[in-house]
């Protein structure tokens, strides 16, 4: 599994109801609200096998209410 980090922007007065329809789907393993251009940022767990892209469209980029996403790849933990 690599984790990437996924950042939501969310339309004005919806970010908890995004927030509650992110943890609905049991997809991510951390959820945060956040300060700055983004509302919230999820750690998320993908299997190797899995294309980043298809993996996060298919389970959460249809969320209504996410106006925009900012996906963060890793590579090594330190």
């Amino acid at each position: 599994m690599r984790p990437v980090f996924v950042q939501f922007r969310c339309t004005p007065g919806k970010t908890y109801e995004v927030a509650d329809a992110i943890y609905d789907r049991e997809v991510v393993s951390e959820l945060y609200s956040t300060s700055g251009e983004y509302d919230l940022m999820a750690k998320v767990y993908i299997p190797e096998e899995e294309d980043v892209g298809r993996y996060l469209a298919e389970r959460l980029f249809d969320i209504e209410g996410i106006s925009r996403t900012l996906t963060t790849m890793t590579f090594k933990a330190f």
